[in-house]
């Protein structure tokens, strides 16, 4: 007799996947900042000043009256000290024994000599030229060169680790296939038509 059952089983299927550990190290990362100021050039000039004063030269022209009355009294104290002097002398002259006429003709050609000096009126001017002086020249000059800053920023670099990693899939679950594969079954068997009675002997 034929078997009418066959029994089929379908192991499990499992995908195992691994990842494998790593350390990984970053590199430190650096920055440069470089910031540059300008210099800077100055020059201050100033020329030569030239003072000219006048005052003496104007005074001799036209004199304030505070110096014409200066310049009168000073006049007047000089000729009386020619007066005197003139005096003095003649009195040294006079004090001789001996007066006559030569003595009496200097003294009348002293005087008209000094009026005719006094009295011609001729005189330059101006008496006095103007001063002058001077301030020197000057010349500063300033630089100032170009100033450049670096400005380094360095970060420490890093270690990272990865662990590692173990990974199961199952791809196919286990399983028991039942198949019938006999023939068809009749109730009552007679009505097979291939049946055949089973002989009972007692």
């Amino acid at each position: 007799m034929k078997p009418l059952i066959e029994i089929t089983t379908v192991p499990i299927q499992i995908e195992m996947k691994t990842t494998n550990a790593k350390l990984e190290y970053a590199r430190g990362t650096a920055e440069m900042e470089i910031t540059r100021d300008n210099g800077t050039l100055q020059i201050k000039s100033r020329p030569i000043k030239v003072n000219i004063d006048t005052f003496e030269a104007r005074n001799s022209l036209s004199p304030t009256l505070a110096r014409y009355l200066e310049q009168n009294a000073q006049k007047g104290q000089q000729a009386a000290y020619e007066a005197t002097a003139t005096y003095a002398r003649q009195g040294q002259l006079l004090l001789e024994t001996k007066v006559g006429e030569e003595l009496v003709t200097k003294f009348a050609e002293e005087a008209m000599m000094k009026d005719v000096k006094t009295n011609v009126g001729i005189d330059f001017i101006p008496k006095g030229g103007a001063e002058i002086t001077w301030d020197p020249g000057e010349m500063n000059i300033r630089y100032e060169m170009d100033k450049m800053a670096i400005d380094w920023k360095m970060n420490e670099g890093s270690f990272e680790f990865t662990p590692g990693d173990i990974e199961f899939t199952v791809t196919q679950r286990p399983d028991v296939v039942i198949k019938y594969i006999g023939g068809p079954i009749y109730v009552p068997p007679s009505s097979d038509p291939n049946y055949e009675p089973v002989d009972v002997k007692a």
